[in-house]
């Protein structure tokens, strides 16, 4: 089973899903947001293509730790993914910085303004499932 990570925004949303053993994230597309409905058709195609049982969903924090509007409407939408998919579990994952971070990735290796534009949540979910997969102890294969 694997875990689909999103970076939640208002206009889009960046998924990244992890491999079946669970060490490393891969960017899969960037929902442009239309409505709920839409986007949540499209990310139960991923979880049945994918055949996912848990949602890693980035939680923008402040600096400080706490949790602003951004935050709440995070904590709004992880519930109603929650809702829409009950057999999923729902993580809240802390994603300060990770913009950064893609954006600095995608800088380094010398991508055009314009595409960075187009893959930055994307790039932005792989850090955040990345950082959680990373965090997790190592499991010993068979």
């Amino acid at each position: 089973m694997r875990i689909l990570a999103l970076d939640v925004g208002e206009r889009t949303i960046g998924v990244a899903v992890s491999d079946e053993l669970g060490l490393t994230a891969q960017g899969l597309e960037v929902i442009r947001r239309t409505s709920p409905a839409a986007d949540f058709r499209r990310l139960a195609e991923l979880v049945a293509a994918y055949k996912v049982d848990t949602f890693l969903i980035g939680l923008p924090k402040n600096m400080n730790g706490t949790i602003g509007p951004r935050g709440e409407s995070t904590q709004r939408f992880a519930a109603e993914i929650a809702a829409a998919f009950p057999s999923c579990g729902v993580k809240l994952w802390d994603e300060r910085l990770s913009t950064v971070a893609a954006e600095r990735s995608l800088i380094e290796a010398d991508v055009s303004r314009r595409r960075r534009r187009e893959v930055i949540d994307k790039m932005a979910a792989v850090f955040i499932l990345q950082g959680y997969l990373d965090s997790k102890p190592a499991q010993k294969l068979p």
